[in-house]
Protein backbone atom coordinates (compact mmCIF):
# COMPACT_ATOMS: atom_id res chain seq x y z
CA UNK A 1 0.00 0.00 0.00
CA UNK A 2 1.02 3.61 -0.48
CA UNK A 3 1.52 4.84 3.07
CA UNK A 4 3.04 8.33 2.99
CA UNK A 5 5.21 8.59 6.07
CA UNK A 6 8.05 10.58 7.59
CA UNK A 7 10.14 10.21 10.74
CA UNK A 8 10.95 13.36 12.69
CA UNK A 9 14.24 12.74 14.49
CA UNK A 10 16.56 14.84 16.62
CA UNK A 11 20.32 15.03 16.81
CA UNK A 12 19.92 14.59 20.57
CA UNK A 13 17.27 14.65 23.24
CA UNK A 14 15.98 18.16 23.76
CA UNK A 15 16.69 19.25 20.20
CA UNK A 16 13.09 20.32 19.65
CA UNK A 17 11.73 17.37 17.70
CA UNK A 18 8.50 17.23 19.74
CA UNK A 19 7.75 20.88 19.02
CA UNK A 20 8.54 20.37 15.32
CA UNK A 21 6.43 17.21 15.17
CA UNK A 22 3.46 18.95 16.79
CA UNK A 23 3.84 21.91 14.45
CA UNK A 24 3.94 19.61 11.42
CA UNK A 25 1.01 17.46 12.53
CA UNK A 26 -1.13 20.47 13.30
CA UNK A 27 -0.24 22.21 10.04
CA UNK A 28 -1.00 19.11 7.97
CA UNK A 29 -4.28 18.67 9.81
CA UNK A 30 -5.50 22.26 9.83
CA UNK A 31 -3.87 23.86 6.79
CA UNK A 32 -3.92 20.93 4.39
CA UNK A 33 -7.05 19.24 5.72
CA UNK A 34 -5.30 15.87 5.87
CA UNK A 35 -6.02 13.00 8.19
CA UNK A 36 -2.70 12.61 9.97
CA UNK A 37 -1.82 9.38 11.74
CA UNK A 38 0.64 10.13 14.57
CA UNK A 39 3.08 7.54 15.91
CA UNK A 40 5.70 7.75 18.67
CA UNK A 41 8.92 5.81 18.94
CA UNK A 42 10.10 5.05 22.45
CA UNK A 43 8.40 4.65 25.81
CA UNK A 44 6.40 7.85 26.07
CA UNK A 45 2.87 8.79 27.09
CA UNK A 46 3.06 12.58 27.34
CA UNK A 47 4.38 13.41 23.87
CA UNK A 48 2.01 10.80 22.45
CA UNK A 49 -0.89 12.49 24.20
CA UNK A 50 -0.01 15.84 22.65
CA UNK A 51 0.36 14.25 19.21
CA UNK A 52 -3.05 12.62 19.56
CA UNK A 53 -4.58 15.96 20.52
CA UNK A 54 -2.87 17.70 17.59
CA UNK A 55 -3.93 15.10 15.03
CA UNK A 56 -7.33 14.38 16.60
CA UNK A 57 -6.40 10.70 16.19
CA UNK A 58 -4.94 8.13 18.60
CA UNK A 59 -1.15 8.11 18.69
CA UNK A 60 0.29 4.59 18.51
CA UNK A 61 3.67 3.43 19.75
CA UNK A 62 6.29 1.92 17.46
CA UNK A 63 9.10 0.59 19.63
CA UNK A 64 11.02 -2.54 18.58
CA UNK A 65 12.28 -3.13 22.12
CA UNK A 66 8.78 -3.09 23.61
CA UNK A 67 6.88 -4.97 20.91
CA UNK A 68 9.42 -6.52 18.51
CA UNK A 69 10.20 -5.77 14.87
CA UNK A 70 7.39 -7.87 13.38
CA UNK A 71 4.75 -6.29 15.62
CA UNK A 72 6.05 -2.82 14.73
CA UNK A 73 5.38 -3.50 11.04
CA UNK A 74 2.07 -5.15 11.84
CA UNK A 75 0.90 -2.31 14.05
CA UNK A 76 1.98 0.41 11.65
CA UNK A 77 0.15 -1.17 8.74
CA UNK A 78 -2.94 -2.02 10.76
CA UNK A 79 -3.26 1.46 12.27
CA UNK A 80 -2.50 3.47 9.13
CA UNK A 81 -5.87 4.70 7.96
CA UNK A 82 -5.28 8.30 6.96
CA UNK A 83 -3.44 10.42 4.41
CA UNK A 84 0.02 10.61 5.98
CA UNK A 85 1.85 9.18 8.99
CA UNK A 86 4.12 11.37 11.11
CA UNK A 87 6.42 9.38 13.40
CA UNK A 88 8.26 11.15 16.22
CA UNK A 89 11.54 9.51 17.22
CA UNK A 90 13.18 9.59 20.64
CA UNK A 91 16.58 10.70 21.87
CA UNK A 92 19.11 11.28 19.10
CA UNK A 93 18.69 9.71 15.69
CA UNK A 94 21.27 6.95 16.27
CA UNK A 95 20.92 6.57 20.04
CA UNK A 96 20.00 3.04 21.11
CA UNK A 97 20.81 0.52 23.79
CA UNK A 98 24.39 -0.03 22.65
CA UNK A 99 27.14 1.17 20.33
CA UNK A 100 25.35 -0.50 17.42
CA UNK A 101 22.32 1.74 17.92
CA UNK A 102 20.04 -1.22 18.60
CA UNK A 103 16.42 -0.06 18.87
CA UNK A 104 17.34 3.49 17.80
CA UNK A 105 15.13 5.85 15.84
CA UNK A 106 17.43 5.25 12.87
CA UNK A 107 16.79 1.50 13.12
CA UNK A 108 13.04 2.14 13.19
CA UNK A 109 13.27 4.37 10.10
CA UNK A 110 15.12 1.62 8.24
CA UNK A 111 12.60 -0.98 9.39
CA UNK A 112 9.71 1.16 8.11
CA UNK A 113 11.66 2.26 5.02
CA UNK A 114 10.69 5.79 6.01
CA UNK A 115 12.44 9.06 5.10
CA UNK A 116 13.81 11.14 7.98
CA UNK A 117 13.61 14.85 8.66
CA UNK A 118 16.37 15.75 11.12
CA UNK A 119 15.90 18.49 13.73
CA UNK A 120 19.10 20.28 14.76
CA UNK A 121 19.47 22.73 17.65
CA UNK A 122 21.65 25.40 16.04
CA UNK A 123 22.47 27.27 19.23
CA UNK A 124 25.95 28.82 18.86
CA UNK A 125 26.62 26.91 15.61
CA UNK A 126 26.78 27.89 11.95
CA UNK A 127 28.82 25.77 9.50
CA UNK A 128 29.34 23.12 12.17
CA UNK A 129 25.64 22.33 11.78
CA UNK A 130 26.48 20.88 8.35
CA UNK A 131 29.20 18.73 9.92
CA UNK A 132 26.71 17.37 12.48
CA UNK A 133 24.17 16.56 9.77
CA UNK A 134 26.87 14.99 7.59
CA UNK A 135 27.89 12.74 10.46
CA UNK A 136 24.31 11.63 11.07
CA UNK A 137 23.92 10.81 7.39
CA UNK A 138 27.26 9.01 7.06
CA UNK A 139 27.00 6.78 10.14
CA UNK A 140 24.38 4.56 8.52
CA UNK A 141 23.86 4.88 4.77
CA UNK A 142 20.58 2.96 5.05
CA UNK A 143 18.99 5.88 6.93
CA UNK A 144 17.38 8.20 4.40
CA UNK A 145 17.78 11.74 5.76
CA UNK A 146 15.74 13.79 3.30
CA UNK A 147 15.40 17.13 5.06
CA UNK A 148 16.65 19.25 7.96
CA UNK A 149 14.81 21.60 10.31
CA UNK A 150 16.94 24.24 12.01
CA UNK A 151 15.82 24.99 15.56
CA UNK A 152 16.76 27.81 17.94
CA UNK A 153 17.81 30.10 15.10
CA UNK A 154 19.17 33.42 16.44
CA UNK A 155 18.16 35.61 13.50
CA UNK A 156 18.06 36.00 9.73
CA UNK A 157 21.86 36.19 9.31
CA UNK A 158 22.35 33.10 11.46
CA UNK A 159 19.70 31.23 9.48
CA UNK A 160 21.20 32.22 6.12
CA UNK A 161 24.67 30.90 6.96
CA UNK A 162 23.41 27.66 8.47
CA UNK A 163 20.94 27.04 5.65
CA UNK A 164 23.58 27.57 2.96
CA UNK A 165 26.05 25.33 4.80
CA UNK A 166 23.62 22.43 5.19
CA UNK A 167 22.27 22.58 1.65
CA UNK A 168 25.73 22.97 0.09
CA UNK A 169 27.62 20.27 2.01
CA UNK A 170 24.84 17.83 2.89
CA UNK A 171 22.81 18.16 -0.30
CA UNK A 172 19.50 17.96 1.52
CA UNK A 173 16.95 20.77 1.72
CA UNK A 174 16.40 22.82 4.83
CA UNK A 175 12.64 22.39 5.33
CA UNK A 176 12.20 24.65 8.34
CA UNK A 177 13.91 27.23 10.50
CA UNK A 178 12.39 27.96 13.91
CA UNK A 179 13.56 30.95 15.96
CA UNK A 180 14.13 30.95 19.68
CA UNK A 181 11.03 31.22 21.83
CA UNK A 182 11.06 31.84 25.53
CA UNK A 183 7.39 32.07 26.43
CA UNK A 184 6.92 28.46 27.56
CA UNK A 185 3.89 27.56 25.45
CA UNK A 186 4.60 23.91 26.19
CA UNK A 187 5.46 23.96 29.91
CA UNK A 188 7.57 21.07 31.11
CA UNK A 189 7.48 18.89 34.19
CA UNK A 190 10.07 16.45 35.49
CA UNK A 191 8.99 13.79 32.96
CA UNK A 192 8.95 16.06 29.91
CA UNK A 193 6.07 18.12 28.60
CA UNK A 194 3.13 18.78 30.87
CA UNK A 195 0.38 16.31 29.87
CA UNK A 196 -2.10 17.99 27.58
CA UNK A 197 -4.88 17.00 30.00
CA UNK A 198 -3.31 19.28 32.64
CA UNK A 199 -2.17 22.12 30.42
CA UNK A 200 -3.96 25.34 31.38
CA UNK A 201 -4.91 26.07 27.77
CA UNK A 202 -4.41 23.16 25.39
CA UNK A 203 -6.25 24.84 22.53
CA UNK A 204 -3.95 27.88 22.63
CA UNK A 205 -0.87 25.64 22.74
CA UNK A 206 -2.09 23.72 19.70
CA UNK A 207 -2.90 26.98 17.93
CA UNK A 208 0.67 28.08 18.64
CA UNK A 209 1.95 24.79 17.18
CA UNK A 210 -0.16 25.36 14.08
CA UNK A 211 1.25 28.86 13.70
CA UNK A 212 4.78 27.48 14.01
CA UNK A 213 4.07 25.03 11.22
CA UNK A 214 2.42 27.63 9.04
CA UNK A 215 5.17 30.22 9.49
CA UNK A 216 8.42 28.30 9.89
CA UNK A 217 8.07 24.87 8.24
CA UNK A 218 8.08 24.08 4.53
CA UNK A 219 5.03 21.87 4.91
CA UNK A 220 4.67 21.23 1.18
CA UNK A 221 8.22 19.89 0.85
CA UNK A 222 7.91 17.72 3.94
CA UNK A 223 4.66 16.31 2.59
CA UNK A 224 6.34 15.58 -0.73
CA UNK A 225 9.14 13.77 1.14
CA UNK A 226 6.55 11.67 2.97
CA UNK A 227 4.73 10.84 -0.24
CA UNK A 228 7.94 9.69 -1.90
CA UNK A 229 8.26 6.84 0.61
CA UNK A 230 8.01 3.49 -1.14
CA UNK A 231 4.89 1.31 -0.73
CA UNK A 232 4.89 -1.17 2.14
CA UNK A 233 2.84 -4.25 2.92
CA UNK A 234 -0.48 -3.68 4.64
CA UNK A 235 -0.43 -4.91 8.23
CA UNK A 236 -2.76 -7.56 9.55
CA UNK A 237 -3.74 -8.08 13.14
CA UNK A 238 -3.09 -11.49 14.59
CA UNK A 239 -6.02 -13.50 15.90
CA UNK A 240 -6.92 -13.18 19.58
CA UNK A 241 -5.29 -15.78 21.79
CA UNK A 242 -7.14 -19.07 22.29
CA UNK A 243 -7.87 -18.27 25.92
CA UNK A 244 -9.67 -15.09 24.84
CA UNK A 245 -11.65 -16.62 21.98
CA UNK A 246 -14.02 -18.33 24.40
CA UNK A 247 -14.76 -14.97 26.00
CA UNK A 248 -15.76 -13.48 22.66
CA UNK A 249 -18.74 -15.82 22.38
CA UNK A 250 -19.90 -15.36 25.98
CA UNK A 251 -20.53 -12.49 28.40
CA UNK A 252 -18.00 -9.73 28.04
CA UNK A 253 -16.12 -9.06 31.26
CA UNK A 254 -16.17 -5.39 32.25
CA UNK A 255 -12.70 -3.99 32.87
CA UNK A 256 -12.55 -0.66 34.65
CA UNK A 257 -9.87 1.80 33.49
CA UNK A 258 -9.07 4.59 35.97
CA UNK A 259 -8.63 7.52 33.61
CA UNK A 260 -8.52 11.03 34.98
CA UNK A 261 -6.00 13.78 35.79
CA UNK A 262 -4.12 11.45 38.17
CA UNK A 263 -3.92 8.40 35.89
CA UNK A 264 -3.35 9.18 32.22
CA UNK A 265 -0.60 6.87 30.99
CA UNK A 266 -2.15 4.23 28.77
CA UNK A 267 -1.04 2.95 25.41
CA UNK A 268 -4.15 2.94 23.19
CA UNK A 269 -3.04 -0.48 21.96
CA UNK A 270 -3.42 -1.86 25.50
CA UNK A 271 -7.04 -0.75 25.69
CA UNK A 272 -7.68 -1.93 22.14
CA UNK A 273 -6.21 -5.33 22.96
CA UNK A 274 -8.53 -5.77 25.94
CA UNK A 275 -11.52 -4.98 23.73
CA UNK A 276 -10.25 -7.08 20.83
CA UNK A 277 -9.92 -10.04 23.14
CA UNK A 278 -13.51 -9.73 24.32
CA UNK A 279 -13.60 -7.28 27.23
CA UNK A 280 -15.74 -4.19 27.64
CA UNK A 281 -13.68 -1.28 28.98
CA UNK A 282 -15.32 1.17 31.36
CA UNK A 283 -13.63 4.48 32.19
CA UNK A 284 -13.57 5.31 35.89
CA UNK A 285 -12.45 8.41 37.79
CA UNK A 286 -10.71 8.27 41.15
CA UNK A 287 -11.28 12.01 41.64
CA UNK A 288 -14.97 12.74 41.06
CA UNK A 289 -16.25 11.59 44.44
CA UNK A 290 -18.05 8.54 43.15
CA UNK A 291 -17.24 4.90 43.83
CA UNK A 292 -16.59 1.97 41.52
CA UNK A 293 -19.15 0.94 38.91
CA UNK A 294 -20.09 -2.70 38.35
CA UNK A 295 -16.89 -4.21 36.95
CA UNK A 296 -15.07 -7.54 36.88
CA UNK A 297 -11.51 -6.22 36.86
CA UNK A 298 -9.51 -3.00 37.17
CA UNK A 299 -6.53 -1.57 35.28
CA UNK A 300 -4.72 1.39 36.85
CA UNK A 301 -2.10 2.98 34.64
CA UNK A 302 0.62 5.45 35.49
CA UNK A 303 0.33 9.19 35.77
CA UNK A 304 0.81 11.85 38.41
CA UNK A 305 -0.98 10.74 41.59
CA UNK A 306 1.40 12.96 43.55
CA UNK A 307 0.05 16.16 41.96
CA UNK A 308 -3.49 14.96 42.65
CA UNK A 309 -2.75 13.43 46.04
CA UNK A 310 -5.10 15.72 47.98
CA UNK A 311 -8.06 14.93 45.69
CA UNK A 312 -7.29 11.20 45.81
CA UNK A 313 -7.07 11.32 49.60
CA UNK A 314 -10.39 13.17 49.88
CA UNK A 315 -12.23 10.54 47.84
CA UNK A 316 -12.30 8.13 50.76
CA UNK A 317 -15.23 6.20 49.35
CA UNK A 318 -13.31 5.30 46.21
CA UNK A 319 -10.16 4.32 48.10
CA UNK A 320 -12.13 2.10 50.43
CA UNK A 321 -13.99 0.42 47.59
CA UNK A 322 -10.77 -0.37 45.74
CA UNK A 323 -9.34 -1.94 48.87
CA UNK A 324 -12.57 -3.87 49.44
CA UNK A 325 -12.75 -5.38 45.93
CA UNK A 326 -9.04 -6.25 46.10
CA UNK A 327 -9.68 -8.22 49.29
CA UNK A 328 -12.67 -9.87 47.60
CA UNK A 329 -10.43 -11.20 44.83
CA UNK A 330 -11.12 -8.79 41.97
CA UNK A 331 -8.21 -8.83 39.48
CA UNK A 332 -6.35 -5.52 39.54
CA UNK A 333 -3.35 -4.68 37.36
CA UNK A 334 -1.49 -1.49 38.33
CA UNK A 335 1.54 0.27 36.81
CA UNK A 336 3.76 2.89 38.45
CA UNK A 337 1.28 5.59 39.55
CA UNK A 338 -1.28 2.85 40.02
CA UNK A 339 1.21 1.00 42.23
CA UNK A 340 1.61 4.13 44.37
CA UNK A 341 -2.16 4.52 44.67
CA UNK A 342 -2.44 0.97 46.03
CA UNK A 343 0.01 1.74 48.84
CA UNK A 344 -0.84 3.19 52.25
CA UNK A 345 0.20 6.76 51.49
CA UNK A 346 2.08 9.10 49.18
CA UNK A 347 4.39 11.57 50.89
CA UNK A 348 4.95 14.89 49.11
CA UNK A 349 7.33 17.09 51.03
CA UNK A 350 6.39 16.80 54.70
CA UNK A 351 2.75 15.85 54.09
CA UNK A 352 1.37 12.33 53.79
CA UNK A 353 -1.78 11.61 51.80
CA UNK A 354 -3.66 8.33 52.46
CA UNK A 355 -4.17 6.01 49.48
CA UNK A 356 -6.04 2.72 48.99
CA UNK A 357 -3.92 0.65 51.38
CA UNK A 358 -3.97 -2.62 49.45
CA UNK A 359 -0.23 -2.93 50.13
CA UNK A 360 1.36 -1.93 53.47
CA UNK A 361 3.88 0.37 51.81
CA UNK A 362 4.40 4.12 51.74
CA UNK A 363 5.87 6.06 48.82
CA UNK A 364 7.79 9.32 48.94
CA UNK A 365 8.38 11.69 46.04
CA UNK A 366 12.08 12.41 45.57
CA UNK A 367 13.71 15.34 43.80
CA UNK A 368 15.61 13.13 41.35
CA UNK A 369 14.59 10.17 39.21
CA UNK A 370 14.79 6.85 41.03
CA UNK A 371 14.65 4.84 37.81
CA UNK A 372 14.53 5.69 34.13
CA UNK A 373 14.68 3.55 31.00
CA UNK A 374 13.89 0.20 29.48
CA UNK A 375 13.35 -2.78 31.75
CA UNK A 376 13.45 -6.53 31.33
CA UNK A 377 11.91 -8.68 34.04
CA UNK A 378 11.62 -12.41 34.51
CA UNK A 379 8.50 -13.76 36.18
CA UNK A 380 9.90 -16.15 38.78
CA UNK A 381 6.99 -16.62 41.19
CA UNK A 382 3.30 -17.43 41.00
CA UNK A 383 1.00 -14.51 40.27
CA UNK A 384 -2.50 -13.93 38.84
CA UNK A 385 -1.53 -12.87 35.31
CA UNK A 386 1.73 -14.30 33.95
CA UNK A 387 3.08 -17.86 33.72
CA UNK A 388 6.27 -18.42 35.69
CA UNK A 389 9.25 -18.15 33.35
CA UNK A 390 7.74 -15.38 31.20
CA UNK A 391 10.20 -12.61 30.23
CA UNK A 392 8.72 -9.13 29.82
CA UNK A 393 10.24 -6.09 28.12
CA UNK A 394 8.94 -2.81 29.47
CA UNK A 395 10.06 0.55 30.81
CA UNK A 396 10.08 2.58 34.03
CA UNK A 397 10.35 6.25 34.93
CA UNK A 398 9.54 7.40 38.44
CA UNK A 399 10.59 9.84 41.12
CA UNK A 400 8.97 7.91 43.95
CA UNK A 401 10.56 5.38 46.28
CA UNK A 402 9.37 3.12 49.09
CA UNK A 403 10.01 4.70 52.47
CA UNK A 404 7.90 2.57 54.77
CA UNK A 405 6.84 -1.07 54.82
CA UNK A 406 7.29 -4.32 56.69
CA UNK A 407 10.15 -5.30 54.39
CA UNK A 408 11.69 -2.19 52.93
CA UNK A 409 14.20 -4.17 50.88
CA UNK A 410 11.31 -5.80 48.94
CA UNK A 411 13.10 -9.12 49.26
CA UNK A 412 9.87 -10.88 50.13
CA UNK A 413 7.72 -13.60 48.61
CA UNK A 414 5.21 -10.89 47.70
CA UNK A 415 7.33 -9.79 44.71
CA UNK A 416 7.16 -11.90 41.57
CA UNK A 417 9.53 -10.18 39.11
CA UNK A 418 13.31 -10.52 39.04
CA UNK A 419 14.90 -7.49 37.39
CA UNK A 420 17.15 -8.51 34.49
CA UNK A 421 17.42 -4.88 33.38
CA UNK A 422 16.26 -1.84 35.31
CA UNK A 423 15.65 -0.88 38.93
CA UNK A 424 12.13 -1.92 39.92
CA UNK A 425 10.97 -1.52 43.52
CA UNK A 426 14.23 -2.40 45.27
CA UNK A 427 16.77 -5.19 45.67
CA UNK A 428 16.42 -6.09 41.96
CA UNK A 429 12.78 -7.04 42.48
CA UNK A 430 9.47 -5.70 41.19
CA UNK A 431 5.85 -6.81 40.92
CA UNK A 432 3.97 -6.81 44.23
CA UNK A 433 1.18 -9.39 44.51
CA UNK A 434 -1.74 -9.61 46.92
CA UNK A 435 -4.49 -12.07 46.04
CA UNK A 436 -5.45 -11.15 42.43
CA UNK A 437 -3.65 -7.80 42.50
CA UNK A 438 -0.35 -7.22 40.71
CA UNK A 439 1.32 -3.80 40.97
CA UNK A 440 4.64 -2.90 39.39
CA UNK A 441 6.82 0.03 38.40
CA UNK A 442 7.32 -1.60 34.99
CA UNK A 443 4.99 -0.47 32.20
CA UNK A 444 4.33 -3.02 29.45
CA UNK A 445 2.96 -2.72 25.93
CA UNK A 446 0.21 -5.22 25.13
CA UNK A 447 1.49 -5.94 21.60
CA UNK A 448 4.79 -7.12 23.06
CA UNK A 449 3.24 -9.08 25.95
CA UNK A 450 0.39 -11.32 24.72
CA UNK A 451 -0.05 -12.79 28.21
CA UNK A 452 -1.04 -9.36 29.54
CA UNK A 453 -4.55 -9.12 28.04
CA UNK A 454 -5.06 -12.86 28.33
CA UNK A 455 -4.22 -12.79 32.04
CA UNK A 456 -6.46 -9.85 32.91
CA UNK A 457 -9.44 -11.16 30.93
CA UNK A 458 -9.04 -14.71 32.21
CA UNK A 459 -9.04 -13.60 35.85
CA UNK A 460 -11.93 -11.18 35.20
CA UNK A 461 -14.05 -14.00 33.75
CA UNK A 462 -13.30 -16.19 36.77
CA UNK A 463 -14.15 -13.37 39.17
CA UNK A 464 -17.38 -12.64 37.30
CA UNK A 465 -18.49 -16.28 37.42
CA UNK A 466 -17.65 -16.59 41.10
CA UNK A 467 -19.70 -13.51 41.95
CA UNK A 468 -22.56 -13.97 39.49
Amino acid sequence: MDMPRVVIAGVKGGSGKTTVTLALVRALRMLKGLRVMPFKKGPDYIDAGWLAAAAEQPCYNLDPFLIGRERVLESFGAHFSGDVAVIEGNRGLHDGLDADGTYSTAALAVLLDAPVVLVVDCTKMTRTTAAVVTGCMALDKNVAVRGVVLNQVAGSRHEAVVRESVERYCRVPVVGAIPRFGDGRFPERHMGLTPHQEHPDTSSALAFAEELGRTYLDVDTILRIAREARPVSEGTRSRPCEACEGVLSGRKPRIGIIRDAAFQFYYPENLEELRRCGAETVEVSALDGRGLPSIDGLYIGGGFPETNALSLARNERFRNEVRSVAEAGMPIYAECGGLMFLGRFIQVGAERFPMAGVFPLGFEMKTRPQAHGYTTVKVDRLNPFYPVGTVLNGHEFHYSAIIEGPEGDCHSSDTVFAMVRGTGLAAERDGLVHKNVLATYTHVHALGVPDWAQGIIGRAVEYSEENR
